[in-house]
């Protein structure tokens, strides 16, 4: 198990405590201000300020709200690159590459720009739109085009050549990629080129890291705009279906899939979903 002490300033822990709202929060042990609970970390922080991040996502959690993200110059310009809508069973697939400099680096710091899944969404709908004038690629895959594509790849095949489409179109639009470029590591390195044997073009020299979004910048925007762009997208499909969409993968898509058959039918179906979950057998064979 990790384990990992850091001292925080009273601001620092305000703000992480703020960003924990979706963890549990569980009894506050002796001269402890709280501690919260993840799925995969327990995070506790102390009157003395120091803070104590236990469990296989102390990594994770502890770098980004932390001073040991500090920002150099050396680390400029980078370009990173996210996707999400990949665990929900209602929703497209997005992917967006996104490249940062030293000094939106600093207006992002400010922002508490972090992976956008330790961040309530109502907080990526706000911060978001600040971050569009950043030079960005977002790729946004319907669920009627995702569906056919599928027939073909699998996941991780499609987000392969969503990720290399993505600073394809982001090298054009910014005249180049820097020299730095990191993936948010779903796939080996090996496999990831593989996948993309049949592209017209490439873009080569990644740096594949795990839990990249709390690590760089350039990942964590892309991460936000990713979601930003989810939402949005979301948003549309509820309203143009007057339908409230549940998002994940759980059993209350279950119940949603069944009550959309029942409006729609069950060929519409493949238009706002993700026909090769579990989900859509589980609740049609009832």
């Amino acid at each position: 198990m990790s384990v990992k002490t850091i001292t925080m300033t009273a601001q620092q822990i305000d703000a992480l405590e703020k960003r924990l709202t979706q963890a549990q929060k569980r009894k506050t042990p002796p001269y402890a201000r709280f501690q919260y609970q993840t799925s995969d970390c327990v995070i506790t922080a102390y009157l003395s300020g120091k803070v104590v991040f236990q469990g296989e996502g102390a990594d994770f959690y502890a770098p980004s709200h932390t001073p040991a993200t500090s920002i150099t110059m050396s680390s400029f310009p980078q370009a990173g690159s996210d996707e999400v809508g990949t665990g929900d069973y209602f929703g497209p697939v997005v992917v967006c590459a996104c490249l940062v400099t030293f000094e939106d680096a600093k207006i992002l710091k400010e922002l508490q720009v972090t992976d956008s899944k330790a961040m309530k969404d109502d907080m990526i709908r706000k911060i978001a739109p600040r971050l569009l004038k950043l030079p960005h690629s977002l790729l946004i895959l319907n669920n009627e085009d995702y569906n056919r594509v599928h027939q073909q790849d699998h996941m991780v095949a499609i987000k392969c050549k969503m990720h290399n489409h993505a600073y394809v179109h982001l090298r054009r639009k910014a005249n180049g990629l820097p020299a730095s470029i990191i993936i948010d590591q779903f796939v080996q390195e090996k496999s990831y080129y593989r996948y993309l044997q049949d592209q017209p073009e490439i873009i080569r020299g990644i740096h594949f890291e795990t839990k990249a979004e709390s690590k760089y910048p350039a990942v964590a925007a892309a991460s936000v705009l990713a979601r930003y762009a989810f939402l949005t997208t979301f948003d549309t499909m509820c309203k143009q279906y007057d339908f409230p969409f549940p998002k994940g993968a759980g059993k209350q898509v279950d119940e949603a899939i069944l009550s959309f058959v029942k409006r729609y039918g069950e060929e519409a179906l493949a238009k706002v979903a993700k026909l090769h979950f579990a989900n859509t057998k589980k609740a049609l064979s009832k």
